[in-house]
């Protein structure tokens, strides 16, 4: 009968070096693409928002016959809304006015964390 020794099996040193040095070099990559892709989620986020903003400040105007100089408060036009809109740069500290700022009927909505948040002015004007 033939006895089979017991063979050394697992990794050497430099091979959990290789793996490590790939994984490490494959987040180098992936980080600010990730940061990118989470950056314009969040703009786009807030636009959104903003449109949803200034189409409950429209409808709150129409329906209550004011002129397009009235200014809306959040209670006016929170009925208007499913729930309460917060720009996602903001943070979990963020409310509804610390993020957003709500002009005249006329004039667009906006984000008040991060300049680049904004709605385009509208092809029909």
């Amino acid at each position: 009968m033939k006895m089979w020794k017991a063979r050394n099996s697992g990794f050497t040193m430099i091979e959990i070096m290789i793996v490590v040095a790939l994984v490490g070099l494959l987040a180098t990559i992936a980080t600010p693409t990730w940061v990118r892709a989470r950056t314009r989620a969040q703009t786009n986020t807030c636009i959104n928002n903003l449109r949803q903003i200034d189409g409950a400040k429209q409808q709150w105007g129409l329906e209550t016959k004011q002129s397009s100089t009235a200014t809306p408060l959040f209670t006016d036009i929170s009925g208007y809304m499913k729930h309460t809109f917060v720009c996602p740069a903001g943070g979990s500290a963020a409310t509804f006015a610390s993020t957003y700022e709500m002009q005249q009927i006329d004039t667009k909505p906006t984000c008040l964390i991060d300049a680049n948040h904004f709605l385009p002015l509208d092809s029909s004007q």
